[in-house]
């Protein structure tokens, strides 16, 4: 009896009470380290604390605000090389008029110009205007003036006549 007795002292279930006690708190901390358990296996929580959705939130705002500026800058970046490609356009331009200003300035380059596109001819001589492909004619120089633009398919004073007269029929 006094086996039974202790069986149901109040120490003896203190003690077994503490043990289970006990028990519980190490399987509950082991649950907690082993994190939940999920049917696909284990996951671990997400780790978003305050401080970085603070700071994805301010990098999020710097891209926002900068992106417009950016664009700008680009965009004026392209617009000076553009412009930088017209300026040198016109100085190549300009020295080509001032070439050709040069060369109007010479005399003789005057006189071959009358010579070839209006066919002028010096006092004394005598000027034969021969058709295309005759024998003796100057019909490829000719031609070549032509497809330049630069010589007109018959004389200039017919061609000035010409203009007279569409100029004079009604339309």
């Amino acid at each position: 009896m006094a086996a039974q007795r202790d069986r149901f002292s109040t120490a003896t279930r203190l003690r077994a009470i503490g043990e289970q006690a006990a028990a519980r708190v190490y399987r509950a901390q082991n649950r907690r380290l082993a994190g939940p358990r999920r049917p696909g296996g284990p996951q671990r929580r997400g780790r978003l604390t305050g401080r970085a959705a603070l700071l994805a939130l301010v990098i999020c705002s710097l891209v926002v605000a900068l992106a417009y500026p950016l664009r700008q800058y680009v965009q004026q970046r392209s617009e000076i090389a553009e412009q930088r490609r017209q300026s040198r356009e016109a100085a190549d331009r300009v020295e080509e008029l001032r070439d050709a200003k040069a060369r109007w300035q010479d005399d003789a380059y005057v006189e071959r110009q009358a010579r070839e596109r209006l066919r002028y001819v010096r006092p004394g001589e005598i000027g034969y205007v021969l058709p295309d492909g005759a024998p003796g004619s100057e019909s490829g120089s000719d031609e070549r003036l032509r497809n330049r633009g630069m010589l007109a398919p018959q004389p200039w004073h017919q061609n000035l006549w010409d203009g007279v007269d569409r100029a004079d029929r009604p339309r």
